[in-house]
C-alpha cells in the first residue's frame, strides 16, 4: 500500500512528463497570442482567470481522466472568455462596471474613511498594517489610500511641501 502511494509505475511519470511538457508549450503559445494583459490582473475577473490557468494545467498533469485536447480547450476557452470580458469592457462602460470594482478611497488626509473600510470588509488595523508595509511610520504621513480594483493598495505620500502641488481630493477615485 506505501509502495503504490511513493511509486506507481513508470506509465504514470511518462505520461506526467510528455502531456505536462506539451500542455506548457501549449499554454504559453495560448498566452503569446492572446498578449500580455490575459495575465495582467487588473480586476478579479483576471485573477480568476491566472488562477484558473494554473489550476487547469496542474489537472492535465496529474490526471489521468483529461486528455491533452481537452485541457488545451479548457485553456483557450478561459482565454477567450478574458478576452471577451476585456473587450466588452473596454467598449462598454456598463458592461466594464458589471464586471470589475472600482477603486475605493479608504483614508484621505489622515482621515479615515469607515464607510468605506466597511463596505470593503477592511479593518482599521489592517489600513495602519498597509501604511506601515510601505514604509510608513504613522498615518498621518500619508495623504491617501486606496484599494485598488485588483485587491492591492496604493499608499499615496503626502507631499514634502518642497513645491509640491496640494493633494486634491478630486484626483481620488471612489471619493464620496
Amino acid at each position: 500500500m506505501i509502495e503504490e502511494m511513493l511509486f506507481q509505475g513508470w506509465s504514470g511519470i511518462i505520461r506526467t512528463v510528455l502531456v505536462g511538457a506539451l500542455a506548457y508549450v501549449g499554454l504559453i503559445s495560448f498566452l503569446r497570442i492572446s498578449g500580455k494583459r490575459t495575465l495582467a490582473k487588473l480586476n478579479a475577473f483576471d485573477l480568476v482567470v491566472t488562477v484558473s490557468l494554473g489550476s487547469t494545467l496542474a489537472t492535465i498533469l496529474l490526471s489521468e481522466s483529461v486528455a491533452l485536447a481537452e485541457g488545451l480547450t479548457a485553456f483557450a476557452v478561459l482565454i477567450a472568455l478574458q478576452y471577451a470580458v476585456a473587450r466588452g469592457s473596454v467598449g462598454s462602460g456598463r458592461f466594464a462596471r458589471l464586471v470589475r470594482s472600482e477603486p475605493r478611497l479608504l483614508m484621505h488626509k489622515g482621515e479615515i474613511m469607515h464607510e468605506a473600510l466597511r463596505r470593503e470588509r477592511v479593518t482599521e488595523e489592517e489600513l495602519l498594517s498597509v501604511i506601515r508595509n510601505n514604509g510608513s511610520a504613522a498615518a498621518d504621513e500619508v495623504a491617501a489610500v486606496v484599494l485598488e480594483s485588483d485587491g492591492s493598495f496604493s499608499v499615496i505620500p503626502k507631499p514634502d511641501g518642497g513645491g509640491a502641488a496640494e493633494f486634491a481630493s478630486a484626483d481620488l477615485p471612489g471619493r464620496g
